[in-house]
């Protein structure tokens, strides 16, 4: 019967894995070297200066032994399961050659090779099996697979009495006889065409009397466990091979990009449902309410993380693939008419650094109820249930009303530093041993900052502003209010003007609407509901004259500002596809040459201070 239950496990894993559904992956990752070989060359990376002479401090870390090995021209993937009901991750290779890989893995792992573990020959793949017996690597001509079963064997399967295992619903009793002779090794026969398996000896259980050594707690069910999951290496491997191995792809991945990666939104909150659903089980079953994994991948497909590196810049985006019912609420958020007004106090010239974003609060409120039904969608919580509580918050809700208090324009700007004289407190003792309080003035450097955000409620900002005054929180000062006790940061201060509200410690930058950076921010904010750039090289000039950073330091951040210009991010309004895109870019002063190789440069060139 125990054999019949493991080949009914084997052919389980067998179609499982078997090269039938390449999609159906929870992430999967590609190093898409067809295309950024394009951009920059394999051999001008491994052989710049700060490279070869890392490899040369760590042999072991010398990256130009894969070259030998590795096709880098072309794509590298991972890819794997972590909700499956066999758990794994699998790395495939381009290769030039089998017995180039060969030679590899006898130079690499040449200490495992004097054991019982070796390299077996099948003709049209080879396999290895390192020390770890839940990893396996496989190759042919073209390709090589590293495979790992990432499944653990829970701690609840130490025991110290007769043995059960349960894996995949499959009970195997294993009793410990401790009048069994003992033995070296285990050998355990495996299906035809595969070589016998050694097993490390497995030590008596732990029963908390005979003396403790590091090895009591590994049971006669890890060794059990151990084996078949080395019997389904084995079998997984077969069916990637024996048939003629082909490359897994995926239809999420981004060709394009130099490196893309992908992960299934819906699995990845599966498994961390499973953390917080556990704690909420043991208590009254609680978990029952909480909201279903199932409902968040319902919302969201997938996450894509691209990236990309040219000559004039990198960048990563982040692209959100949402539900068609999710995609049109996200595209009303996004698509809001921007305040004019709040461009009035825009300044005139660009900052060294800001953010601007713009989304539609009423549109978020109004459908704020029916997505919370959608997700907290539970057995236990019949369709009437959720009824009553999106009708509650609706009623509490008044979504027009609420919308006006914070309309969704939100603007930061930092325009420079200045030096200002604050006043602190010196606590000094006399020869008699009294204490003596005294005032010093000290100069410090201070950013110059503002805040800028709409709010279109008649009354609102106007009477909890009159409440700050009445607190002695806020002090008038002409059309606009200092907030009491911000001294040290320049005399905070909070101004109304019609829709528009600021919060600053400078009026200097304000120009009503004129000057060439708001007609730059107009048009950028015209196809972004979000936009923010960071001048480096105008940052670190203006950090490093406010005395704020040492000399030795400022050199260092000079020479970046010399390599890269800004760094900016954006988020355009449109959905393409029910896909959000997040943009970040870091842009570099030069063109003559990759990235990647001006990073090297600029590394190089620090380390050689």
């Amino acid at each position: 019967m125990k054999q019949f239950y493991t080949l009914l496990l084997l052919l389980a894993t067998y179609l499982t894995f078997g090269q039938i559904n390449k999609n159906e992956y929870d992430y999967f990752v590609q190093f898409n070297g067809n295309q950024l070989s394009k951009k920059v060359s394999v051999a001008e990376i491994l052989n710049h200066p700060i490279i070869t002479k890392y490899s040369a401090k760590k042999p072991d870390l010398d990256f130009t032994k894969y070259t030998s090995l590795i096709q880098l021209d072309q794509k590298i993937t991972i890819h794997g399961k972590f909700s499956d009901s066999i758990p794994y991750y699998q790395v495939t290779i381009p290769v030039k050659s089998k017995e180039a890989v060969k030679q590899f893995i006898i130079k690499e792992f040449g200490n495992d090779l004097e054991g019982n573990v070796q390299i077996q020959d099948l003709g049209k793949y080879a396999v290895f099996n390192a020390k770890a017996k839940k990893k396996i690597f496989a190759w042919n001509d073209n390709y090589l697979v590293i495979l790992e079963l990432t499944q653990r064997l829970p701690s609840r399967f130490y025991t110290t009495e007769s043995e059960t295992v349960w894996q995949d619903s499959i009970a195997v009793d294993e009793v410990y006889d401790e009048n069994k002779s003992d033995e070296n090794t285990i050998t355990i026969d495996t299906p035809a065409n595969d070589a016998p398996i050694a097993i490390e000896e497995a030590p008596v259980p732990y029963n908390g009397e005979q003396d403790y050594t590091a090895s009591a707690p590994y049971t006669i069910q890890q060794a059990t466990f151990d084996l078949e999951q080395t019997e389904k290496l084995n079998q997984i491997i077969k069916s990637l091979f024996e048939n003629g191995f082909t490359a897994p792809t995926s239809e999420k991945i981004n060709a394009n990009a130099d490196i893309s990666s992908w992960i299934n939104y819906s699995a990845a909150m599966t498994s961390l449902y499973s953390v917080y659903n556990y704690p909420m089980s043991i208590f009254g079953g609680y978990d029952k309410f909480l909201p279903m994994q199932k409902n968040f991948g319902n919302f969201i497909k997938g996450i894509n993380l691209d990236f990309y590196f040219d000559n004039n810049n990198a960048r990563v985006e982040e692209v959100v693939e949402y539900s068609p019912e999710l995609a049109e609420v996200v595209s009303k958020i996004t698509n809001k008419k921007i305040n004019k007004n709040v461009f009035n106090y825009f300044p005139a010239q660009k900052p060294l650094g800001y953010m601007s974003y713009h989304l539609n609060t009423r549109a978020a409120l109004e459908n704020f109820p029916s997505l919370t039904a959608d997700i907290f969608q539970s057995p236990k919580l019949i369709k009437e249930d959720i009824a009553i509580i999106t009708d509650l918050i609706s009623t509490i809700v008044d979504e027009e009303a609420t919308a006006t208090l914070f309309d969704g324009d939100l603007s930061a700007f930092l325009y420079g530093f200045k030096e200002i004289e604050v006043v602190t407190k010196s606590y000094e003792y006399d020869e008699n041993y009294e204490e003596k309080i005294t005032d010093k003035k000290t100069k410090k450097s201070v950013p110059l900052f503002s805040v800028i955000f709409t709010s279109t409620h008649p009354t609102f900002a106007d009477k909890l502003m009159q409440l700050g005054v009445r607190k002695k929180v806020l002090v008038p000062n002409g059309n606009s209010y200092i907030i009491a006790g911000t001294q040290d940061y320049g005399d905070i201060f909070i101004k109304k003007d019609k829709d528009v509200i600021v919060i600053a410690n400078t009026p200097d930058y304000f120009n009503a609407g004129n000057g060439t950076f708001s007609g730059e921010a107009k048009k950028d904010l015209k196809k972004n509901y979000m936009f923010g750039k960071l001048n480096m090289a105008e940052l670190i000039n203006a950090f490093g004259k406010s005395g704020e950073i040492k000399s030795s330091d400022f050199g260092k951040f000079s020479k970046f500002s010399e390599q890269f210009s800004d760094v900016t991010i954006e988020s355009p309004k449109k959905l393409i596809n029910n896909k959000l895109v997040f943009a970040f870019k870091l842009n570099a002063v030069k063109s003559d040459k990759n990235i990647i190789l001006q990073t090297l440069d600029f590394a190089q060139e620090l380390s050689s201070k």
